[in-house]
């Protein structure tokens, strides 16, 4: 059509049917627990993107879990908020966290929704201080902005309730830090594309006493702990997590291998992520399986890594990954840092970070990769960390040494 209907003619799609001469219509038969309703794609952090498969089953019960943990969101009037609660949304739609978590939750809900076409720091809070909003989900360069920013002391951020982070983990460093500055809690959620999005969040009473962790489970799934050997471990020991729900995928679009080797034949899916549970059955994510970087037979989780160099004055944003040094015959981590404006690099600055690094963390988990100053980190569109793009620009660097050596 493509023209606006200027003598509203067209009220509904039925109008279209009929005008076009299609009496005649048939409702499609739809199993929801195995057709597809949304083919969504994974940020591709380690490798090549995936197409996953998610059924009606799985929006509708994901929708449903998140609605019974995420807590008190209401579209309806009441004390103090006469238009009830108000959601900003900057997050794509493409993208599962904003599908499902934004998009589907707050229809169902009935929330207002406010939605920006682009994200910046200083439009975010100018619209939470014109639109009053009460409710955010946002991810950790979000909330790594807003404690620091010298736009955000300008704006009143006061009618937020509480900020939702998801995508990748958060410091307790990092929460205090925002709560310190706009005295708005932060609490944290966890969830893959696979799981369509969220299996776990902090309770909102709990943000404060549960600061690292991503709270408990969502309702009508089944978790555990497992090791290497696919061996369940006990409550507190270290163990990538498996879940089995209503909300987990059907599989990946032509790739009956990589299904195969994430969906166990009992239905639980295997997420690649490491943690453990506490005896009060909250649960912890410290970092991906695969980017764990292995230095002399000990386990470094870059985010841990990441969430204290955040919060060092000099540093605006950082990742942390693993780089292979022949010369220790072991990888070893290295930081990619963004200085905050104003500063210089300089080899006394790179010094000067790795020394307060090391005076607050173990020995093996030093930057012996040293540090390298960037313009940029890079990111996907829902604030996860493109490791795979820093490893190329790594090996680029690497290259450029070796080319100038001979020379």
């Amino acid at each position: 059509m493509g023209e606006r209907d200027t003598q509203g003619k067209f009220r509904h799609w039925t109008s279209i049917r009929n005008i076009s001469g299609a009496t005649r219509y048939r409702r499609a038969k739809v199993d929801p627990a195995n057709d597809l309703a949304f083919l969504v794609y994974l940020s591709g952090t380690t490798g090549k993107p995936k197409g996953v498969m998610l059924t009606h089953r799985n929006i509708v019960a994901n929708t449903l879990q998140i609605t019974a943990g995420e807590g008190p969101i209401s579209g309806q009037p009441r004390e103090g908020l006469p238009e009830g609660d108000s959601v900003l949304a900057f997050l794509p739609f493409f993208h599962i966290y904003g599908l499902t978590v934004i998009l589907h939750q707050s229809f169902y809900r009935g929330v207002k929704t406010v939605v920006m076409s682009k994200f910046d720091i200083e439009s975010w809070c100018r619209i939470v201080q014109e639109h009053k909003i009460t409710f955010a989900y946002v991810v950790p360069p979000v909330v790594l902005q807003l404690s620091k920013h010298p736009c955000v002391d300008k704006y009143d951020l006061s009618s937020i309730r509480m900020l939702n982070s998801g995508a990748a983990p958060l410091t307790r460093e990092l929460v205090n830090a925002v709560y310190s500055r706009i005295k708005v809690p932060v609490k944290q959620g966890y969830g893959l594309s696979e799981t369509s999005p969220t299996t776990h969040t902090q309770p909102w009473e709990d943000w404060e006493r549960s600061i690292g962790s991503v709270g408990t489970m969502l309702p009508n799934q089944t978790a555990k702990y497992v090791s290497a050997e696919e061996k369940e471990v006990p409550t507190g020991e270290v163990g990538e997590l498996w879940i089995k729900g209503p909300n987990v995928f059907k599989g990946y679009l032509n790739n009956p291998e990589g299904t195969k080797n994430a969906l166990t034949e009992d239905g639980f899916f295997k997420t690649g992520d490491v943690g453990y549970q506490d005896k009060d059955g909250i649960f912890f994510i410290t970092d991906r399986v695969k980017e764990l970087i292995k230095y002399k037979g000990f386990q470094v989780p870059p985010a841990e890594l990441e969430g204290l160099l955040v919060s060092n004055p000099h540093i605006d944003d950082v990742a942390v990954l693993g780089v292979y040094k022949e010369d220790q015959a072991t990888e070893v981590p290295l930081a990619y840092v963004k200085l905050r404006q104003g500063l210089t690099p300089s080899p006394q600055l790179e010094k000067e970070i790795m020394d307060w690094l090391a005076s607050r963390v173990a020995h093996h988990k030093r930057l012996r990769g040293g540090v390298r100053f960037t313009e940029e980190i890079p990111k996907s569109a829902s604030g996860k960390i493109l490791r795979r793009m820093l490893k190329v620009k790594f090996l680029e660097e690497e290259e450029g040494k070796g080319r100038k050596a001979k020379l």
